[in-house]
């Protein structure tokens, strides 16, 4: 049901990269989906949250995902909310305990990090959009901001599109150019001209770097390749299907 990350399995943490398998969802939902914003069945996602909030030993209640806008904007949980009054973020901090925060995912890139001396965590959702103004950054600032030294902050990449699979255009190209020049390295040669093959991973795990996380970790695993285990927007897309599943990917303090 989850992926975990060796570098964020620790004694007071719990964590999981949810993949696509264990849950209640059809079609092209099957079977663990966790998207409150897809079309599937309410009730199946809400049991499939459930199951995920259970594998981290929280209520379904106090499992938190927020309205992603693919921005670089960070939210500080200190109590549950609902999926109607969730907060418009593409992160979460917390020092809350037995309060899992998450992200949902569908080729975009996950980074779950904990801080365990100073018991902060935080959960990103970094499309290129996101990593490219800052999402990385804001949410390695708010950590700091609830006691965390950044030094001591773990980081782990989740499963997302890999470079093999994610050709992007001339405009996303001229815009990585314009903004943040030095990211040429993570764009290799498309068949298409004008295109590339871009490495979000890559690029993700420079951004953490750059920001002076003491130690990142990537999974490695590509949600395009990988139909069995994975649900991908872009898979999706070229398969022309009307829609698809979302993973969650979360992190919690455990309860004292």
């Amino acid at each position: 049901m989850k992926i975990e990350a060796a570098s964020l399995t620790l004694t007071e943490i719990r964590h999981g990269f949810f993949t696509r398998a264990g849950g209640v969802s059809r079609g092209p939902y099957a079977s663990l989906n966790g998207g409150v914003g897809s079309q599937d069945d309410a009730g199946k996602v809400v049991e499939n949250r459930a199951r995920m909030a259970a594998a981290l030993g929280v209520e379904p209640q106090r499992l938190l995902t927020a309205y992603q806008t693919h921005s670089p904007n960070v939210v500080v949980a200190e109590v549950p909310w609902t999926t109607q009054n969730r907060p418009q973020a593409d992160a979460i901090v917390t020092r809350m305990r037995a309060l899992a925060i998450g992200v949902t995912t569908a080729d975009c890139g996950p980074i779950l990090l904990a801080e365990p001396r100073a018991g902060v965590i935080g959960a990103a959702h970094a499309g290129w959009r996101g990593a490219l103004t800052g999402v990385i950054e804001a949410t390695v600032a708010a950590m700091e901001r609830l006691g965390a030294a950044r030094r001591q902050i773990r980081a782990a990449i989740g499963p997302m599109i890999r470079q093999s699979s994610y050709e992007v255009g001339p405009d996303l190209i001229a815009r990585f150019q314009s903004e943040d020049p030095a990211a040429s390295r993570f764009f290799a040669p498309a068949s298409r001209p004008g295109h590339a093959m871009f490495d979000l991973a890559g690029y993700i795990g420079t951004r953490l770097k750059r920001a002076g996380i003491g130690e990142v970790e990537d999974l490695g695993l590509c949600t395009y390749a990988d139909a069995e285990q994975f649900f991908s927007y872009r898979r999706t897309t070229h398969r022309a299907e009307a829609d698809y599943g979302r993973h969650v990917n979360a992190i919690a303090l455990t309860a004292e």
